[in-house]
């Protein structure tokens, strides 16, 4: 358990990502051929502000690879630099279940997440300063 103050490590991240992923139904993970990825990376999204960074917390990805959640360590550590392990695991599972949402919906030919995600980034782009 960290500290208040003293952002997780990447391999105590690890951990807590293989807990939640042990909690998710083993039927979610059809054709999700390239698993799940704790990337040490933080990603920003190519619309992000200067003064109002939009960093990208997880993406589900769709490659001639297969199917595959990718989750950004670095992005959380950016945004949430004080948070404790437990809060981390938080925003780690609901960071997956939202890439869960988008491959579940692809297979069912859905986009209801991804007009949403959209609708979002175009009230951040509203927002310019």
């Amino acid at each position: 358990m960290t500290q208040t103050g003293q952002f997780p490590t990447l391999d105590r991240a690890n951990e807590l990502m293989s807990e939640i992923i042990d909690e998710i139904p083993s039927a979610f993970f059809d054709d999700l051929h390239g698993g799940i990825l704790l990337s040490p990376d933080k990603k920003m999204h190519r619309d992000s502000q200067v003064n109002r960074p939009l960093y990208i917390m997880g993406e589900y990805v769709r490659d001639v690879l297969g199917n595959q959640i990718k989750i950004y360590y670095g992005s959380f550590e950016c945004i949430y630099p004080n948070t404790t392990e437990t809060k981390l695991r938080e925003l780690l599972k609901k960071t997956l279940l939202h890439e869960f949402t988008h491959h579940l919906e692809y297979k069912a030919g859905l986009k209801d997440l991804e007009v949403k995600d959209a609708e979002d980034l175009k009230r951040y782009r509203s927002k310019k300063r």
